[in-house]
């Protein structure tokens, strides 16, 4: 066999292969056999009728046609290791010759990862924002934590702004009841904003027993997006109760004896968290700079590719789980088609740049992905998918994800590297110094929120 590759543009190729005929023999042979057990010939037991036969009854071209299917994947393969590339996708493949006992001719063009040259990135600087827990903010979360030990005592009295009212909802479209349109013993906090659209004018003022009609726009169910008549009637009214900011409330609501314990261990948790965002706003900002140190070029079918797959995600999973469609889903964002076909466009070309960069350098810098860090990648990536490891593991292993499970840890990696190496100051122009712990935990949170670009 002999192969030329003629590059075609930075990210596509045409691979002109000529095989000699001899070396078809395996697949000559092979069609043979496959035709002798599809077919019966009188006076030729099953399987065992000549060649010389099955060409004089079905015809030299059937053989020969099943032939070049079986032998044509395993030229390209040869052709595509011999010249080392690195292909994207399926092949276009066309037979320009086929002689009977004399050369099997034929041309691939194929999507190639585009060779990349990775500039020197130690000179990366960016700002971040820096990590400073205020008063305010500790008075915020102790709130929060107030909040969530409230009690409730039922009165007798017209409803108000922060009561829990206790409500039945029926929801009329076209002034016939949905089948999922009733729901009773309905626990609601006026004014938390989680129910439907109006509903809180409507309970206002009501005592139990109370009863209102509004109109509303559903927000899931069958009729989502609809506009629905819904009677709201109140059972209870109950009036939320915070316990007092005092050592008593510590010990109900921590391992903490005093108030002032309580506030400096939150102070501590909002410092993690802030340090956790800083690293991850870090990250995403290198890699903003990082690429716009290289010229990445994107393979066109890769890219419509990746924008159609990330449009069918939101659209048959994320939305769907909703109870939205995208017209609906666009309109409450306030976007029109055109900004989110252009937004999808610059995301997947980020995401496919993101990708070819950080993998050409695991490959510069030599990384590997252990075990250990294989799987704590995989605990993590469980977490977030609401499946136990051992279900996730299980997955992964059937679905034969492993390799992009090991591409996306050593991306992380490959990050981690190039944020390291560049300098980091907060908004008060003091150097950020962020562990390697830290730095590769937000590189990985941002590398599984990315929509993958092959695979």
């Amino acid at each position: 066999m002999k192969s030329a590759v003629e590059t075609l543009n930075p990210t596509r190729v045409r691979l002109t292969v000529e095989v000699p005929f001899e070396e078809l023999k395996d697949s000559l042979d092979a069609a043979y056999k496959k035709i002798n057990q599809q077919v019966t010939v009188k006076g030729f037991r099953k399987g065992k009728i000549p060649a010389r036969v099955i060409d004089q009854r079905f015809g030299r071209g059937a053989v020969l046609e099943e032939a070049v299917n079986d032998a044509l994947p395993k030229f390209y393969t040869e052709a595509v290791n011999e010249a080392e590339l690195n292909v994207l996708g399926q092949p276009e493949v066309d037979i320009t010759e086929l002689k009977d006992g004399e050369t099997l001719n034929f041309t691939a063009e194929v999507d190639v990862r585009p060779a990349l040259e990775i500039p020197d990135y130690s000179g990366i600087e960016v700002e971040v924002d820096a990590v400073e827990v205020t008063d305010e903010d500790v008075e915020k979360s102790v709130e929060q934590l107030r909040e969530r030990f409230a009690s409730t005592t039922p009165v007798e009295r017209a409803a108000e702004e922060g009561d829990v009212v206790t409500i039945d909802l029926e929801a009329k479209v076209d002034g016939e009841v949905l089948e999922d349109g009733i729901a009773n013993g309905v626990s609601y906090t006026i004014g938390s904003g989680e129910l439907l659209e109006g509903i809180d004018e409507a309970v206002k003022g009501l005592e139990a027993g109370g009863e209102a009609t509004f109109t509303s726009e559903l927000k899931g169910g069958s009729a989502a997006g609809k506009e629905a008549e819904v009677t709201v009637k109140v059972t209870q009214v109950a009036k939320r109760e915070l316990p007092e900011l005092d050592d008593d409330f510590a010990q109900l609501a921590s391992e903490f004896d005093t108030l002032e314990e309580l506030k400096a261990d939150s102070r501590k948790r909002l410092a993690n968290m802030k340090q956790f965002d800083q690293a991850t706003q870090a990250q995403e900002r290198v890699l903003e700079k990082l690429l716009e140190l290289v010229e990445v070029p994107v393979p066109e079918k890769l890219l419509e590719d990746e924008i159609n797959t990330r449009k069918h995600n939101l659209e048959h999973h994320q939305l769907a789980q909703m109870g939205l469609t995208l017209d609906k889903y666009l309109e409450i964002q306030g976007k029109t088609a055109e900004e989110f076909e252009t937004e999808t466009r610059e995301a997947a070309v980020k995401g496919i740049k993101t990708q070819f960069v950080l993998d050409e350098l695991v490959k510069k810098e030599q990384l590997n992905v252990n075990q250990e860090e294989l799987t704590e990648h995989l605990m993590r990536r469980a977490a977030s998918s609401g499946m136990s490891p051992d279900q996730f593991a299980q997955a992964v292993v059937e679905g034969g994800q492993v390799p992009l499970l090991v591409g996306e840890v050593a991306r992380g990696k490959a990050l981690a590297v190039v944020v390291e190496a560049a300098t980091v100051k907060d908004t008060n122009g003091e150097i950020v110094n962020l562990d390697d712990e830290e730095e590769t935990e937000a590189a990985e949170a941002s590398e599984t929120s990315e929509e993958k670009s092959e695979g």
